[in-house]
Order: C-alpha cells, then sequence, then structure tokens
C-alpha cells in the first residue's frame, strides 16, 4: 500500500511540474498567446503595427547630427558624432534654450550615451567608414562631476570574434556600433551591421582598462539598429533603428531571462516617420520615450533634425502591470476583464475570503465611482453617465492587506 500510494504521489507530482512548465508565449498581446504557457519561450509573434509620434519638435542647428540621447535629471542630452566635444543638455518642449557641457576628451565617433546611478557612458565606437578601428573605447564620467569639473575614465575594448581588420567599403562591416545600455554589472552593445542587417549582442567589463567585448547572440532584426536604452525598474530595453529603405522602427524587448536580452518577447513597431534616418531613443519612466532622427538631405528628401514623443504604454503596461502582481498580494489574486471594456467588467478572484474595495478614477485621477467585490460579487456593470469612452484606473484595496493594487483599462 505505500509502494502504491508513492507511486500516485510521484505521478500528481510530475503532472504538476509538467503543467508548471508549461513553455510557450506568455503575452497576451501576440496573436499567438497561449494562455496555458507559464514560462516564455521567446516565440511570440504580433500584428504589424505602426505608431505616430504624440508630438514632435525640431532641434536646433548645433543638434542636427544629435548621435546619443539620454534622460538625466529632468532634462535630455545629446551630442554630435565627430564634430566637437560638447553634450547639449535640454528640455523637449524648449530644445533650442540649452546648455553645452566641454568633455575633456577627443571624439574620433561618438555614437551612444548610456548610464547607471553613478555614470554616464560615452560611447566612442563608430566604426563604420572602414571597419577596422583598434580604439574603441567607452568613456565613464562620474555624473556627480559632469557639470564641474568631469572626472573621466576609459574602458578600451575590441570585439572577441573580429579577426579581419583589413579597410573595408564604408558602410558594409558587421562590427559598427549605435547603441549599448548599462546594467547592474555589464556593458552590453548592440551592433549595427550593415551587411547581414542583423543585431549581435556584445558584453564588455564596466571597470576601466582594456577589455574584449564578448559575443552572446545575435538576431534577425530586419535593419539597422542605431540605439538602445534600458529601463532598469522594469528590466526592459527599447531599441530604435531603420531599414535600408529608410523606414524608421523600434523594437520593445521584455520579459527575458536574466541578460539575454533577445529570450523573451521581441515586439517590432514603425514609426509613421518615413525617410527618417532614427537614430536616438531613451525614455522617462518606460512609457514615454523620446526618440531623435538627425537631418537627412538627400534629392528630394529634406527633413530637419527632429526630436519625438512616443507613447508605448498600451504595449508595455500590460508586462508591467504582471510584475506588480508579483509583486504584491492582493494583485496576485485576482483578474480584471475584459480589456477593452463596453458594458460588464468582470473579475476573477482567488479563494481567500476577502472583499475589496474598488475606486474607478478616470485619466486626469478624478474618482468616478467605486463598489465592492467579493466571491459572490464578481462583476460590475459600468454606469454609462459616468463612463464615456478613454481610459480609466481601478484601484483595489482591502481591510485585510496595507496593500494596494492599480489597473488600467479601456472604456469603448
Amino acid at each position: 500500500m505505500k509502494i502504491i500510494t508513492y507511486l500516485l504521489l510521484l505521478l500528481l507530482f510530475k503532472n504538476f511540474h509538467c503543467h508548471a512548465q508549461i513553455t510557450g508565449c506568455t503575452d497576451p498581446l501576440a496573436t499567438n498567446y497561449d494562455a496555458l504557457a507559464t514560462q516564455n519561450d521567446g516565440s511570440c509573434t504580433y500584428a504589424t503595427t505602426t505608431i505616430l509620434p504624440l508630438t514632435s519638435t525640431q532641434l536646433p542647428n548645433e543638434m542636427e547630427e544629435t548621435s546619443a540621447l539620454l534622460y538625466n535629471e529632468n532634462q535630455l542630452v545629446t551630442l554630435n558624432d565627430d564634430t566637437h566635444s560638447s553634450l547639449y543638455q535640454f528640455s523637449f518642449q524648449t530644445p533650442q534654450t540649452f546648455a553645452t557641457v566641454q568633455l575633456p576628451f577627443s571624439n574620433v565617433d561618438w555614437e551612444a550615451l548610456a548610464q547607471d546611478e553613478n555614470y554616464i557612458y560615452v560611447g566612442d565606437f563608430g566604426n563604420n567608414s572602414t571597419g577596422n578601428r583598434t580604439d574603441l573605447k567607452i568613456y565613464r564620467v562620474a555624473k556627480n562631476s559632469l557639470y564641474t569639473s568631469p572626472e573621466v575614465d576609459t574602458i578600451a575594448f575590441s570585439y572577441a570574434t573580429q579577426t579581419d581588420f583589413s579597410a573595408q567599403a564604408t558602410n558594409t562591416t558587421n562590427f559598427d556600433c549605435e547603441a549599448f545600455i548599462a546594467t547592474d554589472d555589464k556593458l552590453y552593445l548592440f551592433t549595427k551591421e550593415w551587411g547581414s542587417k542583423q543585431t549581435s549582442i556584445f558584453e564588455i567589463e564596466k571597470t576601466p582598462g582594456t577589455h574584449l567585448a564578448q559575443y552572446k547572440t545575435t538576431w534577425n532584426c530586419q535593419g539597422l539598429i542605431t540605439d538602445a536604452t534600458y529601463y532598469s525598474n522594469k528590466n526592459t530595453v527599447v531599441l530604435c533603428g531603420y531599414t535600408t529603405l529608410m523606414q524608421p522602427f523600434i523594437v520593445l524587448l521584455y520579459d527575458f531571462t536574466n541578460n539575454d536580452f533577445f529570450s523573451g518577447n521581441k515586439r517590432k513597431i514603425n514609426l509613421n516617420l518615413p525617410y527618417h534616418q532614427m537614430k536616438r531613443i531613451t525614455t522617462e519612466n518606460g512609457l514615454d520615450f523620446f526618440v531623435s532622427n538627425e537631418k537627412l538631405v538627400q534629392g528630394p528628401i529634406n527633413n530637419p533634425a527632429k526630436i519625438h514623443q512616443l507613447d508605448l504604454s498600451s504595449y508595455l503596461n500590460p508586462f508591467y502591470n504582471t510584475i506588480e502582481q508579483q509583486k504584491n498580494p492582493i494583485a496576485s489574486s485576482l483578474v480584471v476583464y475584459p480589456n477593452p471594456v463596453a458594458s460588464m467588467l468582470h473579475f476573477q478572484l482567488a479563494n481567500n475570503g476577502l472583499q475589496y474595495t474598488v475606486r474607478f478614477y478616470d485619466a486626469s485621477g478624478r474618482l468616478i465611482d467605486q463598489t465592492t467585490v467579493d466571491e459572490q460579487h464578481t462583476a460590475y456593470e459600468l454606469k454609462h453617465q459616468l463612463f464615456s469612452k478613454g481610459s480609466y484606473k481601478a484601484v483595489f484595496s482591502s481591510e485585510n492587506s496595507s496593500e494596494k493594487y492599480s489597473t488600467s483599462f479601456l472604456v469603448e
């Protein structure tokens, strides 16, 4: 009898373990979403999507090459790629009014900025001219010295996989780079591969010295990657770039494992800005992003340098809400659906005996209505005199917990 019981328990455990480890697409926004999948395998595919900027602003002539972009201390920072050694700091609303910071090192081909808590990193690794630079560098500037007397260290590197250093024709090398990010312990470069139209990730130590950039992985982005930004609070990377037909795009990388950035979701979104050489991207809060294009004059094309604001909340908030659910006891016990909603909002609750107060707020933060939900009352009928079409927030609280949870939904 004991042997039979043991075998039954073992079988149940195996079935549970297999069920708990179902791999597939876990993103509800994907076309191949698998509701039974519990572990994301990076297979998600998405419908072709094109978006417009919320607004665009022309940059002054001093920034027409805009070869990097960073959001730091509530200001945007950019620089040019090879004309001088200045940083420009400005607000999105008034870029014509800017401050200039002179950096005490030479500019061979600056192509990107990255940052962590203590440092700003300047990537002098543009390599498209002949593809054989042997002086690739990343300058590390202490943030607390940037606007006084910049304290600078140098991180020199070469690519571990580059063995041929003979000169190549302009814009043909796969060892060009214009994008990198700084995590807690490493720097990660995303190559701009003119030949393959792919991008590869290389990892570098953040410490000053001479290093080999170690190859990690490659993804077929079908274009030229020109910048990257990392929102560490929600473990999200967003790339920007353009195709050979000058169609700009962004790529959302999220729900990846550790620092294997291509192991999770890879959602490519086109920008409705044809013939814009989109070069740089940064973010304020992981939802609102800024992208800039450099000046492009070519035949009938005459696009000045501009900076554009993008709202990516509808694409990233579902993932961010999932992260909050994992942290929050209330969030992990309920599901709100459908979204968008026409008339009846439903609540799927865990069997925990709790009652929740739900407060509904409009986009301006005004309290619209409130109700209570528990295991006997799991639906709320929207009062159309209160709810018009638009975005709303539902905030949940319980007398039995100090935690709160909020989720956004659309009324159609």
